[in-house]
């Protein structure tokens, strides 16, 4: 990520802590656009169920968190992760921020308005970034993609799951299951 990107988007996301955000909201930048989108129950409840199951797996001081901003390749790429997990090795820079080589996974749950934003610029930046495993929850479509093995800024397989059915996350680095039966649907 160029320099200029990193200024651009400390510069803008400090102007966005100064601005009178709605409670519940999340803010990110994607490819230099600003996106608020409301935080719903439905979808903080399939966050939760992400979080749980990497904890249950890895134990509460593994490094998994949600909304933190982590600037990813491309232009002005400030994300915040529906759910990001990193190496245990990761540290923040000098700036306090998360590098976006220690992430080992990412969820993301479809929001209405910036659908497009996970299923496009963001998947390819993960790609790029070659964050090994990204899995989007979609309560719309009652369906979760888990898109694996990046290789030259895109993944090389996608594997579309049904809500009801496990997503079997074994012999990557995450290496779990995940229910999908309580998943709530919009």
């Amino acid at each position: 990520m160029a320099e200029s990107d990193t200024h651009w988007l400390d510069e803008m996301f400090e102007r966005l802590e100064k601005m009178p955000v709605p409670e519940g909201f999340r803010v990110e930048i994607v490819g230099g656009n600003v996106f608020m989108t409301p935080q719903r129950n439905t979808h903080w409840q399939i966050i939760r169920r992400f979080l749980w199951a990497v904890e249950d797996r890895f134990g509460r001081d593994v490094m998994v968190f949600s909304d933190v901003r982590i600037d990813f390749p491309g232009y002005q790429n400030g994300f915040c992760p529906d759910v990001a997990m990193l190496k245990d090795s990761a540290k923040q820079d000098g700036k306090g921020h998360w590098r976006y080589q220690d992430v080992e996974f990412v969820a993301e749950v479809i929001s209405e308005g910036t659908a497009a934003n996970d299923y496009g610029p963001k998947k390819t930046a993960y790609a790029v970034a070659e964050v090994p495993v990204y899995v989007i929850a979609d309560p719309y479509q009652g369906r979760c993609c888990v898109y694996t093995d990046p290789k030259d800024g895109d993944y090389q397989n996608r594997t579309p799951v049904d809500f009801g059915t496990d997503v079997d996350l074994i012999g990557t680095v995450v290496d779990l299951t995940l229910k999908t039966d309580d998943f709530p649907r919009d």
